[in-house]
């Protein structure tokens, strides 16, 4: 059996209902292996030893009045070598802050030390998960990267009906629909990026929103065979599950395999052992690597155990 350490969120903010990560653990402790878990402020690394993390060892405890009991509680969490553990899961979520980008480095040094961290930490910090889709333009709807107000009111000109969103957002959050009569277009344009400081992602609106924005799951360079379309609702543009969208899942279409089969088999042998990618109609607007979710929703809809099978494709890695 293994030691499995989860770099996650506080545990006791789970909602376990939806949780991605929680069904990750309750399927590894199915199997028998230990499971550990710290957060990013957490992590440790002295000039003469080797990147530690104060860890908490867990058991769930569904009958529970709290989905798990740990054995240690602050201040005296368990001191633990990263590389002595078979494996790191990094599920911390967005946003990719300073401090997100510092507890990658940690974990590169831990990978150097002889740590094996999914997602490979490297990997992490060169997929930003708006700027990781500029690699597949085939694959994408006409967009724009840029700080200069004028780059984005010449695209709003030529496609007339655009999205805009900030680089580090995650959730839905401070997208921005503006269409052909430009209202509260300069504004926007000043809330988003500061005055010239800060980088706008822009893209043209996709109508096919009102079918959902797809969320692909890849396994190690697999597609799962179903999709968790995330579906507007009322007047709402954002299909979110974390802004009310609903998820249907459905079984994935000719175009969306041929997406996931050119992208998915590129970013696992670069060590994303889990990504999610996100399809409106024919176009991918962004590729997930920090903690992908829709585990609960389509194993519920489907039947099919997504959580079985990231802990398959985890223990094949390990084992290879």
């Amino acid at each position: 059996m293994m030691k499995l350490l989860f770099v996650a969120d506080p545990l006791e903010g789970f909602n376990t209902a939806k949780d991605t990560t929680f069904v990750m653990m309750r399927e590894a402790a199915a199997r028998g292996h230990t499971l550990l878990a710290c957060q990013p402020r957490d992590l440790m690394w002295q000039r003469g030893g080797r990147v530690t993390g104060y860890v908490r060892e867990i058991t769930l405890t569904p009958d529970g009045p709290s989905w798990f009991c740990a054995k240690q509680q602050a201040p005296d969490e368990w001191p633990m070598v990263l590389a002595e553990v078979d494996a790191v899961v990094m599920r911390k979520d967005p946003p990719f802050d300073s401090e997100y980008f510092y507890a990658t480095h940690l974990l590169g040094q831990a990978e150097r030390e002889g740590a094996r961290v999914f997602n490979r930490a490297s990997a992490l910090r060169d997929h930003p998960e708006k700027l990781a889709i500029l690699e597949f333009p085939q694959f994408i709807g006409p967009t724009l990267v840029t700080r200069d107000a004028s780059d984005i009111r010449r695209f709003h000109a030529e496609h007339q009906d655009i999205i805009l969103k900030p680089l580090d957002g995650m959730g839905g959050m401070g997208i921005f629909r503006v269409g052909p009569d430009a209202l509260n277009l300069g504004s926007i344009i000043e809330t988003l990026n500061r005055h010239g400081e800060q980088t706008v992602m822009v893209q043209r609106y996709l109508p096919e929103i009102i079918r959902g924005d797809k969320r692909i799951l890849l396994i190690d360079g697999q597609p799962i065979p179903f999709a968790l379309a995330r579906i507007p609702q009322g007047s709402e543009i954002r299909g979110n599950m974390a802004v009310g969208g609903k998820g249907v899942a459905q079984p994935l279409s000719p175009r969306d395999r041929e997406i996931a089969e050119a992208i998915g088999p590129v970013l696992a042998a670069r060590g994303l052992l889990l990504v999610g990618l996100d399809v409106i109609g024919d176009c991918v607007t962004e590729i997930n690597v920090t903690s992908p979710t829709g585990f609960q929703e389509i194993t519920k809809q489907t039947g099919f155990d997504v959580a079985k099978a990231f802990i398959d494709a985890l223990e094949a890695r390990l084992a290879a």
